[in-house]
């Protein structure tokens, strides 16, 4: 999309792996909550962590680009200098997993299957495309309608394609509970609905020596037990049920791992991947988030200083940014931060100009009387640590905080459905923004459930930076639009950001190996394998 492939015919293997890693040996991990389908393309149901294993796509990306598609399905395309359409010729050696063909006519099955009934950025982009002919067996042409944009025949090259012949006499909406027939690395070997799923490496898959796959996929099999709770799934770990656990709770990582049985490694890979932009989330449909004096205010009582120093510790960074980690970040031009005590009272002179009083030690509203209360939600105990910290901030400004912390079910629910006053959870951008930033704040995906703008912010101008985005001519201007976004987001205070620290963390067993080179987007499990000398 922009600038030139880092990788070029004569390549014959990525950078990030080891071409001559063994194969074999068994990965078992932990996911939390729980599935009910085998289709991760339907938005009705939970599928299994990393399904994706099983299925591959026209076109593939790598780890270390942003912008850059590589052959897989499809073994070349065609697009004009405006990028108007795209034909696909595709690999006549691609099969799926019964050794049958992958045809034409599976794409064009996939696209109109994925465009009425997948997931909601696949249906918005899909709908793009004015007509889809099949030219050959191997050939299919995709004409783009008005609206499309520079990154259209991006998302429609990373299209996964299903088997027509699978999929043409059952209900794409209705929950999978039979091993699909696909056409990825590994395939469904055995499961458990809801408890466990086993993948198994596809011995004679067809594309193991495509230069993008060398040194990938080198576990035999690929595991993951469910738990309820993340910490049951920790003592599983230690325990030695599990061999890798990838650590998202820095709270967890700093205090959870001291004692570990030698058997086990800790590693911190640095990447340089925009980190999740995470914090407490306002709900803009609801009043009084609705006032951005009221939400700057509220912003301002949190102590960050307190939670970095007892809960994260000197290495971490405080998010100012959708896009923390990157060049993406608009540049910070404040003046240095002032202390918890001055923003405490900045934070009443706004709640006060909002017509917010205190009386008799409680936030009223002088109008209609009714005092500041609202719930904030949590699904995990280093969140619901932090929002007793923020709890108490407010009790100061005579502002009650309740905290509920569900259960990954009911939050899951909850966040779909925006059923929250304010919400912690976060965003995950990549360094390729593109038409996924319509989904997070445009005013189309506010108003429409299972999207992800979870502040419910909406506005023209932010609805016009989203659009121009994906249209960017050069990275230079993409830089421009995203820079305006996060300033205009940061104006807004439509979240109260925690930290960063720009690494993975993951804990292994010493039997367990990763390639020296870390890449740009970070640790690719994908690329590790089991040393049978250890």
């Amino acid at each position: 999309m922009h600038d030139n492939p880092k990788y070029t015919q004569s390549d014959t293997h990525l950078e990030y792996v080891n071409p001559d890693a063994p194969k074999g040996g068994t990965l078992k991990q932990s996911a939390i909550g729980t599935f009910n389908t085998l289709n991760p393309f339907s938005i009705k149901g939970q599928s299994p962590l990393n399904i994706n294993l099983i299925n591959d796509r026209l076109m593939r990306r790598v780890w270390d680009e942003p912008f850059t598609l590589y052959p897989l399905i499809a073994k070349h395309v065609e697009i004009p200098d405006d990028r108007s359409s795209i034909t696909f010729h595709l690999n006549p050696n691609a099969r799926f997993h019964d050794n049958s063909p992958i045809t034409a006519h599976d794409v064009l099955f996939s696209y109109e299957t994925l465009r009425e009934k997948g997931r909601a950025n696949m249906r918005r982009i899909y709908k793009l495309v004015e007509n889809a002919e099949i030219i050959d067996q191997h050939t299919i042409h995709f004409k783009f309608a008005e609206g499309y944009d520079r990154e259209t025949v991006m998302i429609i090259a990373i299209m996964p394609v299903l088997s027509k012949q699978f999929w043409e006499n059952r209900d794409f909406d209705s929950g999978l509970t039979e091993t699909p027939l696909s056409n990825g690395p590994y395939r469904v070997k055995t499961f458990d609905l809801g408890r466990n799923i086993t993948y198994e490496r596809v011995e004679n898959y067809w594309a193991n020596d495509l230069f993008v796959n060398v040194g990938h996929y080198n576990f035999d099999q690929v595991t993951y037990d469910y738990f309820r709770d993340d910490s049951i799934a920790l003592e599983a770990f230690k325990k030695g049920e599990l061999n890798l656990r990838r650590e998202w709770d820095i709270n967890k990582w700093q205090t959870k791992y001291t004692v570990l049985p030698p058997s086990i490694n800790l590693k911190e890979l640095n990447h340089q991947r925009p980190e999740r932009a995470k914090g407490m989330i306002f709900n803009l449909r609801r009043h009084p988030f609705d006032n951005l004096k009221i939400r700057k205010a509220l912003s301002l009582a949190f102590h960050h200083e307190w939670v970095k120093k007892n809960q994260y510790g000197p290495n971490f960074k405080r998010i100012n940014s959708i896009f923390p980690n990157a060049a993406l970040e608009a540049p910070d031009n404040k003046p240095p931060s002032q202390s918890y005590r001055k923003r405490l009272k900045e934070a009443g002179k706004l709640l006060d100009q909002a017509g917010w009083s205190v009386v008799n030690g409680q936030r009223i509203n002088k109008q209609s009387g009714k005092t500041m209360n609202f719930e904030l939600i949590v699904s995990t105990p280093q969140d619901e640590k932090i929002a007793l910290t923020y709890q108490q901030s407010l009790k100061r400004l005579g502002i009650t905080l309740q905290i509920r912390n569900l259960d990954s079910a009911a939050f899951q629910d909850r966040k779909t459905s925006y059923e929250y006053d304010m919400i912690a959870f976060h965003w995950q951008n990549s360094l390729s923004p593109g038409t996924e930033q319509s989904l997070y704040w445009s005013c189309e995906a506010a108003n429409e459930p299972s999207r992800f703008n979870f502040s419910g912010i909406c506005y023209q101008n932010l609805d016009d930076l989203t659009e121009k985005i994906a249209n960017a001519p050069s990275y230079e201007v993409l830089t421009q639009y995203a820079h305006s976004i996060d300033q205009f987001l940061r104006d807004q205070y439509v979240f109260i950001p925690l930290f960063y620290k720009g690494a993975d963390y993951i804990a292994h067993h010493k039997n367990i190996t990763h390639p020296d080179k870390t890449p740009l987007y970070g640790a690719v499990i994908e690329t590790w394998w089991t040393n049978k000398n250890q």
